[in-house]
């Protein structure tokens, strides 16, 4: 017998992957730690003491850990409280929408702008890409408000 893996259980992995990832990455720019960096696997450190690691004074990382833990807490609460179930779909494509954006983005600027490459920064994109893969899905395949109301 198959075990397939459900959409939400899918979905909390990736998004601890992306929380624990971006904690690292945060705790490397608070602590000025280099040697976390893994030095010989890309360039983390120009990358996340680079200007563009903070946006407003808040570093980068800390923002997309509360986008990981808001993502988390959604997927958690879906299944528990109606209201949260009703608009969690289009609450969790929202949040991977604009992740996907932001990653995409500073992705570009990585490799265009400071010419250095985060691996973690790389993890983090391609958790985001699948949670926004997986919330599209979960829409698509979801009856609409709209439609049930025809």
């Amino acid at each position: 017998m198959k075990h397939r893996i459900r959409r939400r259980e899918l979905s909390n992995i990736l998004a601890v992957i992306g929380l624990v990832t971006s904690l690292y990455l945060y705790i490397i720019k608070i602590t000025e730690n280099k040697a976390m960096c893994l030095p010989g696997i890309g360039d983390c450190w120009t990358v996340n003491n680079s200007p563009y690691s903070e946006f407003f004074g808040i570093p980068v990382a800390l923002i997309g850990a509360v986008g990981y833990l808001a993502i988390i807490l959604t997927v958690w609460l879906e299944k528990r409280y109606t209201v949260v179930r009703k608009y969690s779909l289009y609450a969790l494509f929202a949040m991977t929408f604009f992740g996907v954006i932001i990653s995409g983005l500073l992705t570009y600027v990585e490799v265009f702008v400071i010419h250095a490459v985060c691996p973690f920064c790389l993890l983090s994109a391609g958790t985001m890409l699948g949670l926004f893969i997986l919330s599209l899905t979960a829409l698509k395949q979801s009856p609409m408000e709209i439609r049930s109301r025809q």
